[in-house]
């Protein structure tokens, strides 16, 4: 068999202290997973089932964890938006997995931001259209590098926060979540057959707002490790 065109490239993210690569077949990302952005969204801070949304697989952009990694300002937006997030990568699959079982399906974790053009999103939402324009775009997902969960456990509190310019701008625990990642992952499963690669990036505290070019963004998840990049 063969190709008619070039086959693309397989996304990938580093694994940390390693030379190794997880590869990436889908990004996976639940909305308003911290109460207190949900109300600062204008939503309801209640436990309400869960719901989701998708990034495309090479929307994964491979950030450092100390220096700044060069990260492209997207197009056709004037309010580019940050939103930190805990990553759970994927390394068995299933579907209708049960809360018990959930994280024995989670390979590793890492640290990315949700980068939302909002201007965008609040159209679509105007408009009573789909959220991908603003979530979707090339470069959507930037992410450190992963850690195996049998290094770090699977984190039920610790701190989440991110600092733009050496100010901090989001501040919160992995305990704050509405529904933890295995509800999550066990969540999402009802939805979608999961499958080893995907990653599920499980939601964002208060605090949210615009970055330019110029900006240096620097976040971490107690435990997990750190990002750092630069807005170009």
């Amino acid at each position: 068999m063969s190709f008619v065109i070039p086959a693309p490239a397989q996304a990938s993210l580093p694994v940390a202290g390693t030379t190794d690569r997880f590869p990436v077949r889908r990004i996976y990302c639940i909305g308003r997973n911290y109460a207190d952005h949900a109300r600062e969204m204008g939503g309801s801070p209640d436990r309400e089932p869960p719901f989701f949304f998708c990034k495309p697989a090479d929307a994964a952009f491979a950030v450092s964890g100390e220096t700044p990694t060069e990260w492209p300002y997207p197009t056709m937006t004037d309010d580019l938006h940050h939103e930190i997030e805990l990553v759970a990568a994927i390394g068995r699959g299933g579907r209708d997995i049960a809360v018990a079982d959930a994280l024995d399906h989670v390979w590793g974790y890492g640290v990315g931001l949700d980068m939302t053009r909002r201007d965008l999103q609040a159209q679509m939402k105007a408009q009573g259209r789909s959220w991908e324009i603003g979530k979707a775009f090339d470069h959507a997902a930037p992410i450190s590098a992963l850690r195996p969960a049998c290094d770090t456990g699977h984190l039920a509190l610790g701190a989440i926060w991110l600092e733009v310019n050496g100010q901090r701008r989001q501040s919160g625990d992995l305990s704050d979540m509405i529904w933890s990642v295995a509800e999550a992952v066990a969540g999402l499963s009802r939805y979608f057959e999961l499958a080893p690669g995907d990653l599920l990036m499980t939601g964002t505290p208060a605090g949210v707002g615009a970055v330019t070019r110029g900006d240096v963004l620097k976040g971490g998840v107690e435990g997990i490790g750190t990002l750092a990049l630069k807005i170009v």
